[in-house]
């Protein structure tokens, strides 16, 4: 599961380990015996969801021999090749370019030098920012040098413009050639008011890649947000470490989302400062962010930075099988997802290597979504749209692989029905709830319920909604662009044990969680985890028997107007 943003200097290097001669298309390695001996070729899969190939599936890709599934190093290699295996097993037919098993997914890695410094020109003089401490900034342009001379500062509020919540922070104003600064999460959040947007739980708007595409789309020169940590649920410290070191994209070219110049993020201390010396008091400001009516407020300054970057290019895979529709509706798709990819190997303090195996981040989701296809090919009768069943690649760099495919899909986004992601299954036994992250969002929730009362069980929401998790996942990509999709997994309220006992495996998981800890344990229960996949199956199979079934999103849903267009096309 992707983190709120990346850490720069270990995760985000491991993530993309392999940018340079071991990434595919460039020399890659090919799969060796100790993969072949991992692949697990003697056991006999059943047609079936079951505990036990679950088990196998899971203890394969989560083993030493895929190295922690590094995109780009000989590991990774292994681990696409090791899915195809299985697709072609079940009996998948490819669904990558040119009649392949692959979608070839181009990379670009941007390194900002921290020795960038903002200098901000006020009505109290002059004043540098320091990258890390005061501030930090990067761009998404691929170009090594942006040079930003006397651009405005102007307050924005949360920079959001909502059609459907009859709200606009930028009405009325030009922002070409400004700085734009922006609050993070969105209105009703810091006035803890339920009436505006979500309350205390974070929307779309309130996700600080949609606060910097918006900004593009009215044409900034750069964004800076405002961190403070209740509205961005982690600390500065994240925000630093996160925007230090390398940080990957898609290239421009791949990526249809507007792009600013540069973007980053400034310290709450340094806004307080800012706004003070502007004669403002931030406190008052956000306050009056939060009314409805709201209008942009100038500053006073201006900024001026000589951004350079290191710019570097790679690529990686995303695996793709697809079961053809056998109905006039196999042009239509549903599309199973999950991310193969996670941290690999780093060498530890004594000079070992460290391998970060992500058993549960993300074999149990590959795992997962195998299972599913198994299912869905040996059954009858067979499913009158198609399977699409998309192993993606750089969750952990971003969202990329999935970013990708929405941007290059194999069906046109208008036929894909629905999307439903596998990330971090659950492994501590059968649950009484089933957890809808970003529940409320889409009627594929009211599909889940249904198979949820057959299992005796509840759909609740992630216990932390103000943390915007529905947005931190792959299948975000395909709601963006306005398919509908369902993220949901195994509850906290445990058969053995309840609550209590949940909360307990919770906190296991969240203490090996991107840690070489995250390994296979044979003593894991996966009874649940089976139960979860037969109703997600039972999702798909709703969607794939009815070629009249097509799910929306909710009123008042920001993706709604996307898919409504999509529809009547």
């Amino acid at each position: 599961m992707h983190k709120p943003l990346l850490i720069g200097g270990l995760a985000a290097a491991l993530a993309l380990a392999g940018c340079g001669s071991d990434a595919p298309g460039t020399g890659a390695q090919a799969p060796d015996a100790t993969a072949d001996a991992a692949a697990g070729s003697d056991h006999a899969f059943s047609p079936e969801i079951t505990a036990d190939d679950f088990a196998e599936l899971t203890r394969t890709l989560a083993s030493d021999a895929f190295e922690g599934r590094a995109p780009g190093s000989p590991g990774g290699e292994r681990t696409v090749e090791y899915i195809r295996a299985q697709y072609e097993r079940i009996g998948l037919q490819p669904g990558g370019e040119d009649g392949s098993w692959y979608q070839t997914v181009p990379m670009v890695e941007t390194t900002a030098a921290p020795s960038t410094v903002l200098r901000i020109d006020g009505p109290d003089g002059a004043r540098e920012l320091a990258f890390g401490d005061d501030m930090v900034i990067g761009t998404r342009t691929g170009e090594a040098t942006v040079n930003v001379a006397d651009s405005e500062l102007v307050f924005v509020g949360y920079g959001v413009d909502a059609p459907e919540q009859d709200w606009n922070d930028y009405d009325g104003l030009d922002v070409e050639g400004k700085t734009v600064v922006i609050l993070v999460n969105d209105p009703g959040f810091h006035a803890q008011d339920a009436e505006l947007f979500g309350g205390e739980r974070m929307t779309y708007y309130g996700r600080w890649t949609y606060k910097f595409e918006e900004a593009a789309r009215k044409g900034a020169t750069a964004a800076l947000i405002v961190h403070d940590t209740p509205g961005a649920s982690y600390g500065w410290d994240v925000v630093r470490n996160s925007w230090s070191g390398a940080q990957f994209d898609l290239r421009a070219e791949d990526d249809p989302a507007p792009r600013l110049p540069a973007q980053g993020w400034i310290s709450g201390e340094v806004a307080r400062d800012l706004f003070q010396a502007a004669g403002l008091d931030l406190d008052e400001q956000i306050a009056a962010a939060n009314r409805r009516g709201f209008r942009a407020v100038p500053l006073d300054a201006k900024v001026s930075f000589d951004l350079t970057s290191t710019i570097t290019e790679g690529e990686s895979r995303n695996v793709i099988g697809v079961l053809p529709g056998s109905g006039d509706a196999a042009d239509e798709a549903v599309v199973y997802m999950g991310h193969w990819d996670h941290l690999g190997k780093h060498e530890g303090p004594d000079g070992e290597d460290l391998i970060y195996n992500g058993a549960v981040d993300n074999a149990t989701g590959i795992a997962g979504i195998i299972e599913i296809a198994e299912r869905f090919a040996t059954t009858e009768p067979a499913p009158q749209r198609s399977l699409v069943f998309l192993a993606v690649t750089l969750e952990e760099s971003g969202l990329l692989g999935s970013q990708y495919y929405v941007a290059h899909p194999t069906f046109p986004l208008a036929k894909i029905v629905g999307a439903i992601n596998l990330d971090a299954m659950s492994v501590a036994g059968p649950a009484r709830d089933f957890v809808v992250t970003g529940m409320g969002n889409s009627e594929l929730e009211d599909l889940l319920k249904t198979q949820a009362d057959a299992q005796d069980r509840v759909l609740v929401e992630e216990g932390n909604p103000a943390g915007g998790f529905y947005f931190r996942s792959d299948h975000f990509n395909f709601a963006k662009a306005g398919v509908p999709a369902l993220y949901a997994k195994g509850g906290n309220d445990l058969v053995d044990g309840g609550p209590a006992a949940g909360e307990r495996a919770t906190q296991a998981y969240a203490a090996v969680y991107h840690q070489p800890g995250d390994e296979f344990d044979e003593n894991w229960n996966f009874d649940g985890v089976v139960q979860d996949l037969e109703a997600l199956y039972g999702v798909g199979r709703a969607l794939a028997d009815d070629p009249q079934l097509w799910p929306n999103w909710y009123e008042g849903n920001p993706f709604k107007a996307e898919r409504d267009a999509m529809l009547a096309q």
